[in-house]
């Protein structure tokens, strides 16, 4: 997850979803009937913090800079917490410590927090029938260590890897913060839905600050709260150059525009499709509007995975969601199955 960013003027430059599909959010000042005089007071504020491997950025309105500042200062505490929770690459998380310790076929304690995004990213592995899944944390690992190497993996140990791989071995509580891992090696990605949920939760925090028009830039996932002043919404700059406005929405996108490895003249992104441990051939760059962060999020890394049928299917069976696919260079894509 790099972050490169030029600032012009309002405008926010970020690589969706990490992966260098730029997604640009402006803060548009034309005129809004209705709007000019209760806004008149309003200041901007921004803010930036580097969490999750990437950097987050806040830019919030607020009539008192002192609460601007106490709000921001909160949420960026916030998504650290997160970061702590949520990080595969960090030894010291609570995921990497859940697989470490958890005895199998036992339930095992977790923060509220973490179990909030494994309910929800269960409910997507259903709905996706395990495209989506969190427990492929053996696979994207084994991917990751080929990919710096730029060579695949021995099949060998795809399918040993796949073996501790399973949405439905993952058992959350529906009412206490705990979960249960049914097979031994079973190891968390969150890569798919940390930043979407991390980007969800600071516009709450701002929210319970008197802060709702507020735009938060997780790395690509954009959340937006309610538009800037004198405005009807955050205008955002899609990678095919088209753009839109958005106000109590979010935006991701997902790629292998930036973050992908040639193998034998294929080019593979970083994101692992779980029916092959290999990273997805030639995933095109699509960007995906949804009522929240945590589901953008979501829906741009399995929308990369999925034949155009089955996406098309899951944007119309979620309600307020939409995608666009980009390809600066249409190719075929082989099979993944």
């Amino acid at each position: 997850m790099y972050l490169r960013r030029r600032m012009i003027s309002d405008r926010l430059r970020s690589p969706g979803h990490g992966l260098g599909a730029a997604v640009a959010a402006l803060l548009l000042f034309g005129s809004a009937p209705g709007h000019a005089q209760e806004s008149a007071a309003l200041v901007r504020h921004t803010s930036e913090s580097t969490h999750m491997g990437t950097t987050f950025r806040i830019v919030a309105y607020s009539e008192n800079a002192d609460v601007a500042r106490a709000a921001t200062a909160q949420a960026f505490g916030h998504v650290a917490r997160l970061d702590s929770l949520f990080s595969d690459y960090r030894p010291d998380s609570e995921v990497t410590r859940l697989t470490k310790r958890a005895t199998i076929g036992r339930y095992v304690p977790v923060s509220t927090e973490l179990w909030s995004l494994l309910l929800e990213a269960n409910q997507w592995s259903e709905r996706t029938s395990g495209l989506f899944d969190v427990t492929v944390g053996p696979l994207s690992r084994l991917w990751r260590w080929s990919a710096r190497r730029a060579e695949l993996p021995d099949p060998k140990r795809i399918r040993d890897a796949r073996e501790a791989v399973g949405f439905q071995e993952l058992v959350v509580d529906a009412y206490e913060p705990q979960v249960k891992l049914n097979r031994a090696g079973m190891a968390l990605d969150l890569g798919g839905i940390a930043k979407g949920f991390a980007a969800d939760a600071v516009l709450d925090i701002l929210a319970r600050h008197g802060i709702d028009a507020a735009l938060v830039d997780a790395g690509g996932d954009i959340a937006a709260g309610a538009p800037p002043p004198c405005s009807d919404g955050w205008l955002i700059a899609l990678p095919s150059g088209d753009s839109l406005r958005i106000a109590h929405s979010a935006v991701a996108t997902s790629g292998d525009v930036e973050r992908h490895v040639i193998v034998d003249g294929v080019r593979y992104a970083h994101v692992v499709d779980p029916r092959t441990g290999l990273g997805v051939v030639h995933a095109p760059t699509v960007t995906v509007g949804a009522p929240t962060a945590t589901s953008a999020d979501v829906l741009a890394s399995v929308l990369s995975i999925m034949d155009t049928p089955s996406g098309d299917a899951l944007i119309q069976r979620t309600e307020g969601a939409w995608a666009r696919t980009h390809d600066p260079e249409p190719q075929t894509r082989p099979s993944q199955r």
